[in-house]
């Protein structure tokens, strides 16, 4: 059974009478991989920031192991935080970087020796301890902050996007080294990511957040397949998002027709918004289709194709390894795992019409917000 190691109550934060955190309630569990994820501006490094001591919320209250450590300095807390720049000293080697801090506690020479060791062993620097800290790469750099994070074993290591200055080759590799550190150090991970597939792969738990609000929180399957709202459907992978209407349980109207669905506990005739994920929809001939739509635009992708098809002035992003041409008339069918209900919110309307799409103008945009941060 897990034991739960920090709680965050009705925490809010507010800066300049602009409201960051809205009421926020969390648990995390010793030993737990959670990750906060969301776009830029919706509180992730400011709950981050709480739990670290470097900021005090406005209200609510921050409890480790039950204590209240609200006004506790980030020096006295059992936490050590990764930042995006990694902020090592340039003029010491590996060795004398992870050390430094067991020095300012005044560890033995032994005991520093045999940390420093068993720490450039637990992140693959054995035979790093003497290289300067410029001549290492990003990665190699990325992983001297972790052991230095690691090294006088705090019960807790914040992560804030640390693996964002990485190309994706190699972010993809520090992923499932961070995983296998946190297993092997038998820690509790915070982590900070607006990267949902790093999310995903990485972690126990998942916070989604939005607004200084937190909209669900789960295992990443959970999250995936059953989104609580429009936003996190969006947010966690590609999505087509519709209008429906749940006419009983397990029966949802969509399109002008009726679809058999997984999902109850709605009211009768309740206005839904109705998920299908791009790469559960399949072809088939017109003539077998559940709808019918026209083909009007094809990006291969590698893999697979993403395909936009308009059904009646409503365009689907369909991902499949099925070539369609444009202009072809194509049909889908629809089965009841393929189709997720979910309550309206106030995004709903917002997500999942795909008129604009264009996957290169996508990439186009965030290289730009890249460059600007």
């Amino acid at each position: 059974m897990s034991k739960e190691l920090i709680r965050l109550q009705n925490l809010t934060m507010e800066f300049d009478g602009e409201r960051i955190l809205d009421g926020i309630n969390l648990y995390i569990n010793d030993h737990e991989f959670l990750t906060l994820l969301g776009p830029s501006g919706c509180g992730k490094t400011t709950t981050l920031r709480i739990i670290g001591g470097f900021l005090t919320p406005t209200s609510g209250e921050v409890l480790f192991d039950g204590q209240r450590t609200n006004d506790v300095p980030p020096y006295k807390r059992q936490v050590n935080t990764i930042f995006q720049r990694y902020a090592l000293f340039p003029h010491l080697d590996v060795y004398d970087n992870i050390a430094f801090g067991l020095r300012v506690a005044k560890l033995s020479k032994a005991e520093i020796q045999e940390r420093v060791t068993e720490m450039l062993a637990i992140v693959g620097l054995k035979g790093y301890e003497h290289r300067r800290i410029d001549n290492l790469s990003g990665g190699q750099q990325q992983r001297v902050a972790i052991a230095r994070a690691l090294v006088n074993r705090p019960k807790v290591l914040l992560l804030d996007e640390p693996l964002a200055a990485l190309d994706l080759r190699l972010r993809k590799d520090m992923q499932n080294e961070l995983k296998r550190i946190q297993q092997a150090m038998g820690i509790t991970f915070v982590y900070v990511t607006h990267d949902q597939e790093e999310a995903l792969s990485m972690s126990d738990t998942v916070v989604v957040m939005d607004k200084g609000r937190i909209q669900q929180i789960g295992k990443p399957e959970d999250i995936y397949n059953e989104p609580k709202n429009a936003f996190v459907a969006d947010f966690i992978g590609e999505s087509n998002i519709l209008d429906g209407v749940m006419l009983e349980d397990y029966k949802v109207k969509f399109f002008g027709r009726v679809f058999n669905c997984l999902d109850a506990g709605f009211a009768p005739n309740e206005p839904v918004d109705v998920v299908i994920r791009p790469e559960d929809i399949d072809f088939v001939p017109p003539e077998e289709g559940h709808l019918v739509g026209t083909v009007t635009s094809v990006t291969f992708k590698g893999l697979n194709y993403d395909i936009i098809v308009d059904f009646r002035g409503f365009k689907w992003l369909i991902q499949t390894t099925d070539y369609q041409s444009v202009g072809a008339k194509v049909g889908i069918r629809l089965n009841p795992e393929d189709i997720h209900v979910m309550k309206k919110s106030e995004y709903s309307g917002m997500f999942g019409d795909y008129s604009s799409y264009s996957a290169e103008y996508d990439e186009l945009t965030e290289d730009a917000d890249d460059e600007e941060e």
